[in-house]
C-alpha cells in the first residue's frame, strides 16, 4: 500500500513515517499543503494521513480541492489543536 504522509513537524513526521515503513507501507511525504496538493492531485495513494495545520494550505483546503478534483482516496486527518 502507497501513503502520502503530510506533516509539518519534522519530528512526528519521521515517527510516522518509521511506523509505517515498519507496518510495510510503502511512504511518500510532504511538509506543506501546496507539495501535499500536487502529489494528491498528480500521484495514486492508497490513504493519506493529513494534518490540518500545513504551512502554505491548509489541509482542509488541500482535502476540498482533492474532492473536489474527484480524488477519493481516504483521508485520515491526524492534528493538533490547542483550542
Amino acid at each position: 500500500m502507497r501513503i502520502l504522509l503530510v506533516e509539518d513537524d519534522a519530528a512526528l513526521r519521521a515517527q510516522l513515517r518509521a511506523a509505517l515503513l515498519e507496518a510495510a507501507y510503502v511512504v511518500d511525504e510532504a511538509d506543506n499543503g501546496c507539495d501535499a496538493h500536487f502529489l494528491g492531485d498528480t500521484e495514486v495513494f492508497d490513504a493519506v494521513v493529513l494534518d490540518l495545520g500545513l504551512p502554505q494550505l491548509d489541509g482542509l483546503t488541500v482535502l476540498r480541492r482533492w474532492r473536489d478534483a474527484g480524488r477519493a482516496m481516504p483521508v485520515l486527518i491526524l492534528t493538533a489543536r490547542d483550542a
